[in-house]
């Protein structure tokens, strides 16, 4: 079983939207995920324009994907690199840790994730 970030079973991100590399809730990672959707967020409108703003639009649909635009509050398998990027500029969205893969600690590092994670 995949483990999370804090050495438990990882939880799913989201199924509605449907989320994950392979689109079947969790951010799992694996051959050909060379973007490591890993970091399961909850996505905020700033977040959202500075994602666009760097050349990943998630606002807008894209039907051949099956993506359906995310909005605020979504939660979304991010890229464990972009929600390094985002957090590096003060764009960080809030980071479910039971859904965030212990693979994403390659990239970001857990103290980042815990300053970031969702409060519940």
């Amino acid at each position: 079983m995949p483990q999370n970030v804090k050495g438990e079973i990882l939880q799913p991100c989201c199924f509605e939207p449907l989320t994950g590399f392979y689109r079947d809730g969790y951010c799992r990672t694996g051959p050909g995920d060379h973007g490591v959707h890993t970091v399961c967020v909850v996505v905020n409108q700033d977040f959202l324009e500075f994602s666009a703003s760097v050349g990943n639009d998630l606002s807008t649909p894209m039907p051949e994907y099956q993506f359906p635009g995310l909005v605020p509050g979504d939660k979304w398998c991010l890229c464990a690199s972009r929600w390094e990027q985002a957090r590096e500029a003060g764009m960080a969205p809030d980071v479910d840790l039971d859904a965030t893969h212990l693979s994403s600690l390659e990239f970001v590092d857990l103290e980042d994730l815990q300053a970031h994670a969702v409060k519940s």
